[in-house]
């Protein structure tokens, strides 16, 4: 096996076992009840994973990319942060092209 097929192969495993775990802690899986309803800290982390989210609700209606079950302004406010942080929208300060 050469050294571009070795790299290949590790990195389509890597990309697998990734998806494999991020699904495990998708918005909608019922670990959730409002006794224990989501949290700051789970908005953050489905707002993280909302295109992944996003992608596997189109073949499975029961799923979202939102939780319906949460603590209101926290996880809203996690959700929101996370979202717009994946394209730069927190940064304070943008270096300018020249």
């Amino acid at each position: 096996m050469d050294k571009i097929t070795n790299k290949k192969l590790k990195l389509s495993l890597l990309i697998l076992i990734s998806i494999i775990i991020l699904t495990g802690c998708l918005p909608r899986d019922g670990s959730y009840t409002e006794e224990d309803p989501a949290t700051f800290l789970s908005g953050i982390w489905h707002g993280w994973i909302a295109p992944l989210s996003l992608l596997l609700s189109l073949g499975d209606s029961t799923r979202g990319i939102y939780e319906p079950i949460n603590t209101g302004f926290g996880y809203d406010f996690g959700f929101y942060m996370a979202i717009i942080s994946g394209f730069g929208g927190l940064s304070l300060s943008r270096k300018k092209k020249k």
